[in-house]
């Protein structure tokens, strides 16, 4: 955990006296907030605040540690200035994505950005878990989502698109579904994370739910998307992934008037305020890339 953001948001719980305030004043969640007063209580090894429901108090020893988190952030205003005048990115960035992203979307985002900075260094973590970006040592976030917690810092960065499809082989032996209604007929390949028995499609006249059921579902889509090609049933797969294996034949875009609900994008960070040059611009670029491909 880096101790001088550490340090910034004790000062600003004391100055704001809540730790909601504090929240507000850094553009940060109320939950990241309590991590980061947590995580310096653990390294002082003791109590730095008296906390009621109508105020915050600092202990003698919460006394010192204010002290001296002033002092910190004083020398590192000091030392920012000349480092970021050199205009020049530079440092790691730790990255946590699902391994859809991580395989099928982003490896020549990476690249172009490592080319164009080449003091940057990026350390991907591949995860369908929601991450704790603390503990975790996490930069950023990238999730594929609808239903974002409304007590994080996220940016939205692109949408994602979906196609619902399956191999030729498959639908030889179980026909091809016409209507939404044929989909309870066939063995849906779900993702787990999602809700599981449910597919949601829009439509000109009015949205369309549909009841599916299958006898294989996971969280990573894919290996959804190997089990379709294994003509095991019907896949509802990201645009990007199925694409080219509809281009060449090994699988067929299937109810192509109807179009699947479409995701967002997200990156999760732990604060706007406290982000390297290098985040950033990397999280411009990842705006700007998700803009021009189709996802």
């Amino acid at each position: 955990m880096d101790r001088i953001i550490a340090a910034d948001v004790f000062i600003k719980i004391v100055e704001q006296k809540s730790l909601a305030g504090a929240a507000r004043a850094l553009d940060m969640s109320r939950s990241m907030v309590t991590r980061y007063l947590n995580q310096m209580e653990k390294w002082a090894n003791t109590q730095l605040l008296h906390r009621s429901t109508r105020k915050i108090t600092l202990t003698a020893e919460g006394e010192k540690v204010l002290n001296h988190s002033r002092e910190l952030i004083a020398i590192a205003q000091n030392i920012s200035a000349p480092i970021e005048s050199n205009n020049k990115l530079n440092g790691q960035i730790r990255l946590s994505c699902s391994p859809f992203l991580a395989h099928d979307v982003l490896p020549d985002m990476f690249q172009q950005f490592l080319r164009a900075h080449p003091e940057v260094s990026i350390d991907v973590q591949i995860s369908n878990h929601v991450t704790n970006l603390v503990e975790e040592r996490i930069d950023l976030a990238i999730r594929i989502t609808n239903d974002l917690d409304p007590n994080i810092i996220a940016r939205p960065l692109g949408k994602c698109h979906s196609v619902l499809c399956a191999s030729p082989e498959y639908l030889e032996k179980n026909s091809k579904p016409i209507t939404t209604d044929d989909l309870s007929r066939h063995n849906c390949l779900n993702y787990s994370r999602f809700e599981k028995s449910m597919w949601h499609f829009s439509h000109p006249e009015k949205p369309v739910s549909v009841a599916i059921a299958g006898n294989f579902s996971a969280n990573d889509s894919s290996l959804l998307l190997k089990a379709a090609l294994n003509n095991q049933g019907i896949t509802l797969q990201p645009k990007f992934a199925a694409q080219k294996y509809i281009n060449n034949g090994k699988l067929i875009h299937l109810l192509p008037h109807l179009k699947p609900q479409t995701l967002s994008i997200y990156g999760i960070y732990r604060s706007r305020k406290h982000q390297s040059l290098a985040l950033r611009s990397f999280i411009d670029s990842l705006v700007t890339y998700f803009d021009k491909i189709d996802t």
